[in-house]
């Protein structure tokens, strides 16, 4: 436990086993799904639901598609389900553990036992599926915008090629095989009713930026519990990137100001996260993560008295051995950073002779 994890209160003090579900309110399951990453699992829920006189679940999110979850979620299909069916899909947004499976789960696994719909925010869905299809494709799409992005901001040629692969279409395909063709919207501000018809629990869509494009979190008032995806984790801070899709982006402006909105809502809320144990202290959690986040742009500033590329702030804001997968998300949060001291004029971008931008404190 991290001292931030200190100031929180965790009501289970471990997570479920793979394909056991644990019951946290009556209707309410959490599962545990693996990930083959240093951040080696993600938190799914499970809802007893009611759709048009049918009983079953709604799931929200999914896992990536790889066969040790899909072997925990045929193990729940058999053992827990009881013959009821997945009536519907949530996904809280596009990235591969969130989404991963979506399109097989709403065929009803390997045995397609159902048909039920996915619902997701727009933007969500797009991306997700536009990924998709790119990296299912024959041909590839070209790798170059990619690898320039990263050199323009101070990666060497031969290692900007390397992690443009690392993060390509083809990637996200091989644990988003496929989505669906149609999907359900949610909006922001939307209530979802999820439950039997004579106790459903009524959610309110919150929309957040900055990780995702249109992430949606979960606000169920009535039980005071919080699905809050990747918006708000008890123990890492939530990524905050720069892509090359928006090379200009300032997403963490955009999540602290998400942040800002959460930190209305009730401080005795039960948050559910997508990562790390369910907790009950989210206006705390909030306060720490707006600190850190201060606490880099800070760090970024002295850096910058002196020209400083993306790359160069790796070892300033990373002070720890990175993997091949954590390098491309700590590029995008260096980036991150770098942009919003940018775009509030405490940064100057330069881009020199050699076509490298550098900042430099104004």
């Amino acid at each position: 436990m991290n001292r931030a994890e200190y100031e929180l209160e965790f009501p289970w003090k471990s997570p479920p086993e793979p394909g056991s579900p644990l019951e946290l309110r009556p209707g309410l399951y959490w599962l545990r799904m693996p990930l083959p990453f240093a951040l080696d699992h993600i938190n799914l829920w499970l809802l007893e639901d009611q759709i048009d006189g049918q009983r079953g679940f709604s799931a929200i999110d999914c896992g990536i598609a790889d066969d040790p979850t899909r072997s925990a979620w045929e193990a729940l299909f058999d053992r827990a389900f009881g013959g009821r069916a997945l009536l519907r899909v949530i996904a809280t947004h596009f990235h591969p553990d969130h989404l991963g499976l979506a399109e097989w789960l709403a065929r009803g696994g390997e045995r397609q036992r159902w048909k039920a719909p996915v619902w997701m925010t727009a933007a969500e869905y797009e991306i997700g599926r536009l990924l998709c299809l790119a990296g299912a494709a024959e041909e590839q799409p070209d790798s170059e915008p990619q690898c320039r992005f990263y050199e323009i901001n101070g990666v060497a040629g031969e290692e900007a090629a390397r992690r443009a692969r690392a993060r390509g279409p083809r990637r996200y395909a091989s644990m988003v095989p496929a989505v669906p063709s149609t999907y359900r919207r949610i909006l922001d501000g939307e209530s979802i009713s999820i439950g039997p018809a004579d106790s459903p629990r009524n959610f309110q869509v919150l929309t957040g930026f900055g990780h995702a494009p249109e992430h949606a979190s979960l606000m169920c008032d009535g039980d005071g519990i919080l699905i809050s995806g990747d918006m708000v984790l008890p123990a890492i801070s939530t990524n905050i990137s720069v892509y090359e899709i928006e090379p200009d982006a300032d997403p963490l402006a955009l999540y602290l100001e998400s942040l800002g909105r959460l930190s209305t809502l009730p401080p005795d809320t039960l948050v559910l996260p997508s990562h790390g144990l369910p907790f009950f202290g989210l206006h705390t959690r909030i306060r720490q993560l707006q600190q850190h986040h201060r606490e880099r742009l800070d760090d970024t500033l002295r850096a910058c008295a002196a020209p400083r590329t993306a790359d160069e702030l790796l070892p300033v804001l990373f002070r720890r051995p990175l993997d091949e997968h954590q390098v491309g998300f700590a590029f995008g949060e260096a980036l991150a950073h770098l942009h919003t001291l940018w775009h509030q004029g405490l940064l100057g971008r330069t881009r020199g002779s050699d076509g490298i931008y550098r900042f430099t404190r104004v």
